[in-house]
């Protein structure tokens, strides 16, 4: 199932997913930064375009479903002008009780081209979410242990950390729905979550996300950072105005590959885990080498 409608990226769109979710990372922001790079422009976050998969793919469920987890990888830049196209294929190798879906995001290309893929991965949906079902899916795993690497690279250690701390509120809802034309009505329909007894609207799986976004495109490992690989896992819900932390933590270095492996987690106000997840980063375009920002 593929998105019949490309969407063609803009400097706005990437500078509101910006200011949504903090992330001025600036191979995202700053033109004349992003020529330097290997990249040689700007480039759409990474969760940006994760926005766009579950835009497109809320749709194609046959009822209403919450997006619980995700791995993307993210092979080759989405730049400006850029027709992203989406493409969806049920997966025959699913968790049990869960939707999943093979993704892949592409520049639709001109006929007889192959599309050029920007993200692909798998995608798993909860239908019928509410607090009781999304509680009983199987918990993750332990954060991942440190492995074996380099001890330093560009000021960077393994152990090293950042965190954050944010509240959504209806205003980013608002703003996110706008801009990524994701209306899933978890979030876009408070009389709907409420009824699926989520006591109004949920904070979306990518602006959770974004938290990570912000944190490694602008604190650790810092600004310059692009995102290789990333994975997620939704274990509670969000509420809108509940104050929200996010932490990653270093757990790997590959010098001879300008490579950071991360573990990262947002909890809620009362200790709970919100999401966990996994990210491999290149920091070859570090904009302030060997000046780590985090304790």
């Amino acid at each position: 199932m593929t998105d019949a409608s490309p969407r063609v990226l803009t400097q706005r769109d990437f500078d509101r997913f910006a200011a949504l979710s903090r992330d001025d990372n600036p191979i995202h922001c700053d033109p004349a930064f992003a020529r330097g790079t290997h990249f040689g422009a700007t480039v759409a976050h990474g969760m940006f375009l994760f926005s766009l998969l579950c835009a497109h793919s809320w749709r194609q469920l046959p009822g209403p479903a919450l997006p619980v987890g995700q791995t993307l990888m993210f092979p080759t830049p989405a730049f400006v002008g850029d027709a992203m196209q989406v493409a969806l294929a049920p997966l025959a190798d699913r968790p049990a009780g869960l939707a999943g879906w093979q993704a892949t995001v592409a520049v639709a290309g001109a006929a007889g081209e192959v599309p050029r893929i920007t993200a692909v991965g798998e995608s798993h949906w909860l239908a019928d979410a509410d607090p009781g079902r999304l509680a009983s899916l199987p918990a993750e795993g332990a954060a991942l242990p440190a492995a074996a690497g380099d001890a330093a690279l560009y000021g960077l250690r393994p152990g090293q950390e950042a965190s954050a701390k944010r509240t959504f509120g209806a205003v980013d809802i608002d703003e996110y729905v706008a801009l990524t034309g994701d209306a899933n009505p978890y979030h876009a329909d408070p009389a709907f979550a409420h009824a699926r007894g989520f006591g109004g609207p949920v904070v979306p799986l990518p602006l959770l996300a974004g938290m990570f976004s912000d944190l490694l495109g602008t604190r650790l490992p810092g600004r310059g950072t692009g995102w290789m690989k990333q994975s997620l896992r939704l274990a509670s819900a969000a509420r809108l105005d509940e104050p929200l932390m996010a932490q990653v933590r270093i757990v790997r270095l590959r010098a001879g590959k300008d490579l950071v492996n991360l573990a990262s987690v947002v909890t809620g106000a009362d200790g709970r885990v919100v999401v966990q997840g996994e990210s491999l980063v290149l920091v070859r375009n570090l904009k302030d080498k060997g000046e780590g920002q985090a304790a």
